[in-house]
């Protein structure tokens, strides 16, 4: 398992987990969170293809919409 912060609290992932596995593994649909990794925004496209690190600080919060 790697270390990581889960919206300010410390957990573990398996290993080459990425937040496209992290949001449905916590009940979610997909398009239901946004996700920050090191508080960097990653867009729902890119999930799969930014594997989760030891001590990652990882956020997931519901999208904003609006004009």
């Amino acid at each position: 398992p790697i270390p990581i912060t889960l919206n300010g609290e410390r957990g573990e992932v398996r290993e080459a987990e990425t937040p496209a596995d992290l949001v449905p593994a916590l009940g979610h649909p997909p398009a239901a969170l946004a996700t920050a990794v090191n508080g960097e925004f990653v867009a729902r496209t890119a999930r799969a293809d930014r594997p989760l690190r030891e001590g990652d600080a990882v956020f997931t919060f519901q999208p904003i919409t609006g004009g």
